[in-house]
């Protein structure tokens, strides 16, 4: 028997940003709300919620959040909670494709403003332990892999400069579109000198504009199956293929210092599950914590070659371009402003990937909407949780591919 394509009917979210004296029920609420009335969905329709989050219990002590969201939502149905939104919507897949539901609300929500300096460490812990009890920082991984990364291909004097420049262009590429997202936490724009500027004023060779932002908000979407899905709008997105991945949380004990490992199995196995190529695809959410994370991973998924993603990051941004051209196609990277723009409230954060594809699926993302030379395809979704060592990828498009 034929598993069931999970499709996606609806997606919502809250604006990223600060919102201190904003409950998390009413983020998550104003989001879900968002999601179900735009498919015609009653909350009891659903047949089970999925929810992630990573700091509720410390940030607002919420002990029990399946009791909570139950209370909130006046539903009995099976909830859980997970860290990361991927994380919930895999679990949600799972389900959907056994046949065990047929209308699934995946939500996600953070409140990391409440107690910013808490937070910190413990997104030191997320990513790494040892390192946390030598004293790092957040940040102090991705300069370590930046300095790895130039050690280990060479990188020295104008090019050295030039792969400087191309991160801090990635970042004000960032920035620029998520003018044009209404929802995001940064619609602002920044420039290279900015950048440059930040850094020199830390000492470091990454600097504030380096780094995405703490963050509150939510998101959410409606998930049903292939069968179903056209009853409840004519224009469904279906997840084709997930994979995830894991590796060692320590980082300095990994094989490769300059890459994630973890993404590279996760993309190899997902478009081998789907039969899709890299060529086909012309939307890409990066999950880039950092522009050094947004750089790499371009590598990582096979979209540039393995120590060289910086030259085309710079090719692209001196020419002005809104794609990047890689090996004769267009590839439209993180168009609501990434992490880094859009901002990221860790458990909601993958749910914004999400919702962006959707609607540029769609042909409903209004000004940030792509062109491509012919059909616009497949997206594709790329979360991780910790500093590499969970990654997960989606590939999302418009036709179902029932296996």
């Amino acid at each position: 028997m034929k598993a069931k394509c999970p499709a996606i009917i609806s997606v919502g979210r809250t604006q990223f940003g600060e919102h201190y004296e904003i409950e998390p029920e009413h983020l998550v609420w104003e989001a879900g709300l968002t999601a179900a009335q735009s498919a015609g969905v009653e909350r009891r329709d659903l047949e089970a919620c999925h929810f992630a989050d990573y700091f509720l219990p410390i940030t607002n002590k919420i002990g029990l959040e399946e009791g909570f969201l139950s209370e909130l939502l006046e539903l009995n149905v099976p909830m859980e909670i997970t860290r990361s939104f991927s994380s919930a919507l895999s679990n949600a897949c799972n389900a959907v494709q056994a046949g065990k539901y047929s209308l699934v609300l995946v939500g996600g929500m953070e409140k990391m403003t409440d107690r910013w300096d808490k937070i910190r460490d413990d997104l030191m812990l997320l990513e790494d332990p040892w390192s946390y009890y030598a004293g790092c920082t957040p940040e102090a991984n991705h300069e370590l892999m930046l300095r790895a990364y130039i050690k280990k291909y060479g990188i020295s004097g104008e090019q050295l400069d030039i792969l400087n420049m191309a991160l801090a262009e990635f970042a004000v590429r960032n920035h620029s579109n998520a003018l044009k997202n209404k929802y995001a936490q940064f619609r602002k724009e920044i420039s290279v000198n900015a950048v440059l500027k930040a850094r020199a004023t830390a000492g470091r060779p990454l600097g504030l504009f380096d780094f995405a932002p703490i963050s509150d908000g939510a998101s959410a979407l409606i998930l049903t199956n292939s069968e179903l899905a056209e009853s409840y709008t004519d224009k469904p997105v279906y997840i084709l293929g997930y994979s995830l991945a894991t590796d060692y949380i320590t980082f300095p004990s990994r094989n490769d210092l300059t890459g994630f490992i973890a993404a590279k199995l996760a993309m190899n196995d997902v478009l081998k599950k789907t039969g899709v190529k890299l060529e086909d695809i012309s939307i890409l959410e990066l999950y880039d914590q950092s522009t050094m994370m947004g750089m790499v991973s371009l590598e990582d998924l096979g979209f540039c070659e393995k120590g060289k993603a910086w030259i085309d990051i710079h090719k692209c941004c001196q020419e002005d371009r809104e794609f990047f051209e890689l090996n004769g196609r267009k590839l439209f990277v993180n168009m609501n402003g990434g992490l880094k723009a859009d901002g990221n409230p860790l458990g909601a954060t993958g749910g914004a990937e999400v919702f962006e594809v959707f609607q540029q699926l769609r042909q409903e993302a209004g000004e940030r909407q792509v062109k491509v030379d012919d059909e616009l395809r497949y997206g594709c979704v790329h979360e991780m949780e910790g500093f590499g060592t969970k990654a997960y990828v989606y590939i999302l498009g418009m036709e179902p591919d029932e296996q």
